[in-house]
């Protein structure tokens, strides 16, 4: 008996319009639309969404690809790169300059100098005292704008030169 597929190219599974829920088909174009969503970021609800399943039959059948969430990123990374490598292999200039660019963003996104950069373009808040603190700091160092916050000061730095 041939297949038979659904407008979305998807094989339609034996049993179909029969009692029932018919079973989910797995196979690796499907493997693959999983992992790309994975290295994309996606949730699982959003994976599920886009296979036309539950979660929980998700979760049964893509299980292994689920677990390499983690991974999936470079692990399509470093397919992209193998490809490109190839076509500069095979001579081609545009895959040359791709590749030259994405070694570049590389090095200096490992650069010592890419994190000196990154760590001044931040710049570094105080601590912020909480208002006890502040009144006692404040009491601490005297007002030289007034006369006795002057006075209080000569005193403070008379008191240092004793010691």
């Amino acid at each position: 008996m041939p297949a038979v597929f659904d407008l979305f190219g998807d094989e339609v599974p034996e049993g179909w319009g029969k009692r029932g829920r018919p079973p989910h088909l797995v196979d690796d174009k499907k493997r693959c639309k999983v992992r790309l969503l994975l290295a994309m970021g996606r949730k699982e609800a959003e994976i599920a969404a886009a296979l036309g399943i539950t979660e929980p039959t998700l979760r049964k059948h893509y299980f292994r690809e689920l677990a390499c969430r983690q991974t999936a990123r470079f692990q399509l990374e470093g397919t992209v790169l193998l490809r490109l490598y190839e076509e500069v292999e095979a001579g081609n200039v545009a895959a040359i300059k791709e590749l030259g660019k994405k070694l570049d963003k590389a090095a200096i996104a490992d650069s010592d100098f890419a994190r000196r950069v990154a760590e001044q373009s931040q710049p570094k808040k105080p601590v912020k005292l909480g208002k006890k603190e502040q009144a006692l700091q404040d009491a601490r160092t005297p007002d030289t704008a007034t006369p006795l916050g002057r006075l209080m000061a000569m005193r403070t730095t008379d008191s240092d030169k004793l010691n």
